[in-house]
């Protein structure tokens, strides 16, 4: 909806609104033809588009009642991504979804899972907001339906599983910075002990290597994903004798930091230094300039994870492999070809 409403020239609820056919508003004709055709030349589906589903989408074969628990919801845009995702690939063939937070904790999770298995549930997503491996509690195995997982897998391998191809996200993303001509590219990582931070540095190194440009431990700094975090990460970097020429952030709350830092010191995005985020967060379509980064696919996540209910699920002595769905590259305006250096003072 946001990129329709850009694309308008109108508010993300007006957009809504429109493509919900939300009743009691009244809209100009004029107004409301103008989303729709917006809508059209993005690909979304005509003629109605009451539900926003993608042209081609398939239409699962499950019917009902289909439970979605997560870990954390209320603080994460990522949940709420991924269970629209799984909403619009649903509605097709008339079934809902079910919500349930859970926080893992080992009383209240088994009973809530329990609980969407009385309400008939023909199906259970289970997602994790921070990619990992997942210990899952008894109560999924004793469900009698289809189990996916999302964001997360198990070491036996019992139930289809999606997470992001984190590896190569990260390399597709010094890459870019490569092909505009950089060689010192610094990056600002997140927590090192989350997979998400340990595969993005992984295709950041894989990336240089394969250009040839050897590895500096200097232009790593480790940050936890906040604002706070890239500010300083970034100050660290620009007080390197051979200063970076781009800046990979691990994500896009790093390069809001990252953008204050680069601006307190003078420099400008991206004709001093150019800055490349990650997750596509509603933020950085805000930025000035607007922010290059990667789509974090939850989206498309909760969608595959509706999609393989079309197929027959938990088949004895059966071994899933771990679906890993593209980061796409979304190329805005905070990254241009390499700068000469400049002398910072001060």
């Amino acid at each position: 909806m946001t990129d329709i409403a850009r694309v308008a020239g109108c508010s993300q609820a007006t957009v809504s609104f429109v493509l919900n056919k939300t009743p009691g508003i009244k809209l100009a004709t004029e107004m409301r033809e103008r989303v729709i055709e917006a809508a059209r030349s993005l690909g979304y589906a005509a003629p109605n588009f009451a539900h926003l589903d993608m042209v081609n989408a398939a239409a699962p074969a499950t019917d009902g009642k289909i439970g979605f628990v997560v870990d954390q919801l209320a603080t994460s845009p990522e949940a709420v991504v991924a269970i629209e995702g799984a909403r619009q690939a649903s509605w097709n063939a008339g079934n809902i979804i079910l919500v349930a937070q859970t926080l893992n904790d080992p009383e209240m999770e088994p009973r809530t899972l329990r609980a969407l298995g009385d309400q008939g549930i023909s199906a259970l997503i289970y997602m994790a907001i921070f990619t990992r491996e997942v210990t899952l509690p008894q109560a999924v195995y004793d469900l009698d339906v289809p189990v996916i997982l999302l964001n997360c897998y198990s070491l036996d391998y019992a139930f289809p599983a999606v997470v992001p191809s984190e590896i190569a996200g990260g390399q597709h993303s010094t890459r870019h910075l490569i092909q505009h001509g950089h060689r010192r590219i610094g990056t600002i990582t997140g927590e090192p002990w989350m997979e998400a931070a340990k595969d993005r540095l992984k295709g950041y190194r894989r990336a240089l290597a394969t250009a040839d440009i050897p590895f500096d431990p200097a232009l790593v700094i480790e940050g936890d994903w906040s604002a706070s975090a890239g500010y300083e990460a970034t100050k660290k970097l620009l007080m390197l004798q051979d200063r970076p020429t781009a800046i990979f952030c691990q994500n896009d709350r790093t390069a809001i930091g990252c953008y204050e830092a680069l601006k307190e010191a003078g420099m400008r995005i991206p004709e001093d230094i150019s800055v490349i985020g990650y997750d596509d967060e509603e933020i950085s379509r805000h930025l000035h300039p607007q922010l290059t980064t990667s789509v974090l696919p939850h989206r498309a996540m909760g969608r595959w994870a509706i999609e393989q209910l079309e197929t027959p699920l938990n088949l004895a002595n059966n071994r899933y492999p771990v679906t890993k769905l593209e980061c796409p590259l979304v190329e805005r305006l905070s990254v241009s070809a390499c700068a000469k250096p400049i002398a910072l003072f001060g």
